[in-house]
């Protein structure tokens, strides 16, 4: 009897026990990036959804994909998406945001910098705090800036060393106003697509040339399909890494930490990772293609050619006081 009723017991004990409370199911966020899984872009991205998934003890999860899968491959439809809540993070080029807001294409001014050391604190300060506000005003919290790098010029005609030599050849530029102005100065042919169409339009003819970061040349392998390369430091392009604003917004303040501390440790490293390449795949690319790299006096005679849009920019789309935010005391 005495064993009975310590069974009897211990079976009620069970009973009476609420069950544990299950586990919450993770949350999971999707982020783009524009180039392919071997970019430095997409290196980053991975390392920022390894951070925030072991610091938050895998409560949140990022899905990455590479090549604006979610958007058909059109990243400016990839930004609408960012803003409207439809995916959460990406890295994207200032370039295609300003397409959106032409004020964006400031930073990507031609040969506003003619090195990293000029970007870099040209992009400091209260320069990146006004992008940061113009991205909140389209519902995008700015979590720093990664970079693509210094964009170069490929195409299948001629070598370009001077304004003349870019005459007519069918150039494929991003969908952005300033690019177009630029390239018709230059007396080139501008014509826009998405980039996920550039390989298979400069092997059929369809086009003759597109300008890049030689990151994009090197990891779409557009070296099988042009053959010369001119390094002229065209236009600095800096890479947004933003996470929809309603999203970022509704964190709790730590978790909002978490996630700054995250993208500042990613875009350290993928600029980082982007420099490195950049002197390797250069170096590449030479062997690929029939290679130019522009003298200053060189690069000075396309800035003479273009200065006049400069100033038209200046003074009527982006707004000298942005535009002098963004000038260090170095830079033109």
């Amino acid at each position: 009897m005495t064993a009975l009723a310590v069974l009897v017991c211990v079976a009620l004990t069970a009973c009476g026990t609420p069950p544990a409370p299950a586990e919450p199911e993770p949350t999971t966020w999707r982020m783009t990036v524009t180039p392919g899984e071997s970019s430095s872009w997409y290196a980053a991205a991975e390392h920022f959804a390894e951070v925030v998934e072991d610091r938050t003890d895998g409560r949140i999860r990022i899905d990455l994909f590479s090549g604006e899968r979610l958007s058909a491959g059109d990243p400016a439809a990839g930004v609408e998406q960012l803003m409207s809540g439809t995916k959460d993070l990406s890295y994207n080029s200032t370039i295609i945001y300003a397409g959106i807001d032409p004020r964006f294409g400031a930073v990507n001014a031609p040969f506003r910098y003619t090195g990293y050391a000029e970007a870099e604190a040209g992009l400091d300060g209260p320069a990146q705090e006004a992008y940061r506000v113009m991205a909140a005003e389209f519902g995008i919290e700015l979590l720093g800036f990664g970079e693509s790098g210094f964009r170069q010029l490929t195409n299948n005609e001629r070598p370009v060393r001077t304004p003349d030599d870019l005459a007519g050849i069918k150039v494929r530029i991003p969908g952005i106003g300033l690019f177009t102005d630029v390239f018709r100065e230059l007396g080139a042919n501008p014509t826009t697509m998405n980039f996920a169409e550039v390989f298979t339009s400069l092997q059929q003819g369809t086009i003759e040339g597109q300008e890049n970061p030689i990151d994009v040349i090197s990891s779409a392998g557009l070296a099988e399909v042009q053959q010369y390369l001119t390094v002229w430091n065209f236009v600095y392009d800096p890479l947004i890494l933003g996470i929809n604003k309603e999203l970022f917004d509704g964190l709790d303040p730590g978790d909002q930490d978490l996630v700054r501390e995250a993208a500042a440790e990613t875009n350290e490293l993928q600029i980082a990772l982007n420099r490195e390449r950049e002197t390797r795949q250069q170096a590449e690319q030479l062997e690929l293609m029939d290679t130019v790299v522009l003298a200053p006096d060189e690069i000075d005679r396309f800035r003479a050619a273009v200065d006049p849009l400069h100033d038209h920019y200046e003074q009527h789309v982006w707004g000298a006081e942005l535009s002098g935010l963004l000038a260090p005391g170095t830079a033109r």
